[in-house]
């Protein structure tokens, strides 16, 4: 009987403890496995793959970043001339200007380096000639201001209209105001190459480039316009059309087709009266008579455009009394750098021509021009130039025609 519970108790003893075993060998495999060294080895090696191969990518990027920094910086222009001068209008006749224009384009000027005409559109008499050295040299490139002569053509050839939409690639579109406006080199460019440069040459010259615009002006130069395109290498008609590229224009011959486009599309022979004698017995002198009275409201929206919210708008930080109509133009040759800005006021009493032409370095450009202007019309304002009873010019002149070159 004690050896039966001895017995039993054994028997309970065994089956609690294999019941621990069980529990314990159940707990056990509840655990994730540990990580062999094999399989730790292989997970840091694909870390160190996966740095490596970030590396190669950020190196990568900083070789194309470089690579672009180095790209734009082979490109950045130089600038040798000197946009600012002393001592520009010491040789300067001015015995036959208009004292209070003179002025104003003087102190508008300041020390930059460049030259400031103004003229009576409807009489081609010149009112002031600011640094007449530089005014009356060969002229430099028109830069954008060569757009008016290509706007002109190509409303005279029936291509577009002011609202016209010219495709500028894909589904871009841009009319004539806008491209005046904001001087979009594109638009003019593809108006260059469907004229062709027979067309943009006849069209050059019928408004007065490469030929002298002024009648016996002393040391007047004429300037160039080529006989034949530019290479397609240097940008063709295109080019010439957008920059003016190869064609070297003079302060006079821009101020002669303004006043031209100013006056209904007569083109006068500049004169410069150099004594109150020559003021008095002045009689103006006509070169031709352009066909352009129809464009002329096609191309002034653009024009006026350029003033109120285009390339010229800083004008309007001087000057907002009288509508300006104008074209800027900016561009470079050898270490020089060209601003220039034609214009015209159209007031109630007349109108009057302005034509700015700086050189120089960086500080040089078209909307300075613009501002210069900006700041003579202000100047002429201030002195009463714009009222009434001033014999500011108007559409009475009396015209003597001269068929004949001087």
């Amino acid at each position: 009987m004690f050896r039966g519970r001895l017995l039993r108790l054994a028997l309970v003893l065994c089956a609690c403890v294999s019941l621990a075993g069980i529990g314990w060998a159940a707990r056990i495999t509840t655990h994730t496995p540990s990580k062999s060294k094999s399989q730790k080895l292989s997970e840091t090696q694909r870390t160190r793959r996966r740095i490596r191969r970030l590396a190669r990518t950020r190196s990568a990027h900083v070789r194309r970043v470089s690579l672009t920094t180095r790209h734009r910086r082979r490109y950045y222009e130089r600038f040798t001339a000197n946009s600012f001068a002393d001592g520009l209008t010491a040789s300067d006749i001015t015995d036959g200007e208009d004292p209070v224009v003179r002025q104003a384009a003087i102190d508008a000027l300041g020390n930059m380096n460049g030259t400031v005409v103004a003229i009576e559109p409807t009489s081609g008499r010149v009112l002031a000639m600011v640094n007449q050295k530089l005014a009356l040299s060969s002229g430099a490139q028109p830069c954008s201001t060569i757009k008016l002569s290509v706007a002109l053509a190509a409303l005279s050839e029936g291509l577009v209209s002011k609202e016209t939409p010219v495709s500028l690639g894909g589904r871009y579109r841009m009319n004539l105001t806008t491209a005046l406006a904001h001087s979009n080199n594109a638009y003019f460019e593809a108006l260059g190459r469907r004229l062709g440069f027979e067309k943009v040459a006849y069209y050059a010259h019928q408004y007065g480039l490469g030929e002298l615009a002024g009648y016996s002006i002393a040391g007047e130069q004429v300037g160039s316009y080529p006989d034949e395109a530019i290479p397609e290498k240097l940008g063709g008609v295109g080019k010439m059309c957008s920059f003016g590229e190869g064609v070297s224009m003079t302060p006079l011959q821009l101020g002669a087709m303004v006043s031209a486009i100013a006056n209904g599309g007569t083109l006068y022979y500049l004169q410069h009266p150099t004594t109150p004698e020559e003021v008095a017995n002045f009689q103006p002198r006509v070169k031709r008579q352009l066909d352009i009275a129809p464009l002329i409201p096609e191309l002034s929206d653009g024009m006026a455009g350029a003033v109120q919210y285009g390339t010229a708008r800083r004008l309007r930080l001087n000057f907002s009394e009288q509508e300006i109509l104008g074209k800027t133009g900016t561009c470079s040759h050898q270490g020089t750098r060209y601003g220039w800005f034609a214009s015209y006021a159209n007031t109630e009493i007349g109108r009057v021509v302005v034509v700015i032409f700086l050189e120089g370095g960086r500080p040089t450009f078209g909307p300075k021009a613009a501002e210069i202007a900006g700041r003579m019309y202000r100047n002429m304002y201030d002195h009463n130039f714009f009222v009434a009873g001033r014999n500011l010019p108007t559409n009475s002149a009396t015209v003597k025609t001269v068929s004949t070159t001087p």
